[in-house]
């Protein structure tokens, strides 16, 4: 896990920052609900930085030093340990270093959130998937629905940090159809946890200033300019989550903003079939972007 080593030294101060002690190593979630931070002002707040032209689409030439420098600055506050906050195809998301103890749970406290709750991995090709996950579906059926909107939950492998989801063999994998994130989780070179850019409970975000009261707990925060329409409650969705972990049979966790296009190419192109069993499933509600 190639980016886990820096964060190690860097768990201490990182908890500290936000208020965190550290349990021990590998010790499993038991959905604690964790607060958020006291008030904004108490911490000197994140960087900004705007992505040239249209976040979703790489800068042209002369606008590709605007976004080198947004992905080297993501990069390395991620290396270090921090949360970032950043734009996918479907919604503003907090990421950190999936195999960075300390950051994830640095990312629970921002957001209040149960810890029982799973936080999802972004990756950034299709073929980085067999490296994380036992992929039990066609090569086929991921290149059709990645990149793209949805979440797909699969097997776990060794490769993934134990603190991430440690409640769950099972875990999500997004690649979204937005060029910084394929950039950045290349660049980066390990697995991002990713969860939505708000308080837990509370709306999705559609663009920066939506969260700007969590700014102040963030190392920096990318800005790709609007998310689709926000006047659209569709648009506030989020992925569509689909468990894949059974062998010829699917089951949709979260509708989500993709849910005809993903179960179309599920049933009518790879013949999977439905299977609707709660209790076997993932997480009920499933993860935010």
């Amino acid at each position: 896990m190639s980016p886990a080593r820096p964060c190690r030294g860097l768990r201490a101060a990182v908890a500290a920052s936000v208020g965190l002690s550290e349990g021990p190593a590998g010790s499993a979630r038991k959905g604690r609900l964790l607060r958020p931070p006291g008030p904004a002002r108490a911490t000197p707040g994140a960087r900004l930085l705007r992505l040239p032209g249209n976040g979703a689409v790489r800068a042209a030439s002369p606008e590709r030093a605007g976004w080198t420098e947004a992905l080297r600055a993501a990069v390395a506050e991620l290396r270090s340990g921090a949360v970032v906050a950043v734009p996918t195809d479907t919604l503003y998301g907090l990421a950190c270093s999936a195999s960075c103890s300390a950051a994830l749970d640095a990312v629970y406290r921002l957001k209040g959130r149960s810890e029982a709750k799973p936080l999802a991995v972004c990756l950034g090709r299709v073929v980085d998937v067999y490296r994380y996950c036992h992929v039990k579906v066609p090569e086929g059926l991921l290149k059709d629905l990645l990149p793209g909107p949805v979440t797909l939950v699969m097997e776990r492998s060794e490769e993934l940090n134990k603190d991430l989801n440690p409640f769950t063999p099972l875990v999500g994998i997004r690649i979204p159809d937005h060029a910084f994130m394929q950039d950045l989780a290349q660049m980066f070179g390990g697995p991002l946890a990713l969860t939505s850019a708000n308080l837990s409970s509370q709306p999705s975000s559609l663009n920066v200033k939506e969260f700007q009261d969590l700014w102040p707990q963030l190392s920096l925060v990318i800005d790709g300019g609007p998310i689709g329409d926000g006047k659209s409650p569709r648009c506030r969705l989020g992925s569509t989550v689909v468990d894949l972990s059974v062998p010829g049979k699917f089951d949709i966790i979260r509708a989500g903003c993709a849910l005809e296009n993903t179960t179309a190419v599920l049933q009518r192109k790879y013949g999977l079939l439905p299977h609707r069993d709660p209790a076997e499933t993932w997480e009920a509600k499933g993860p935010r972007d």
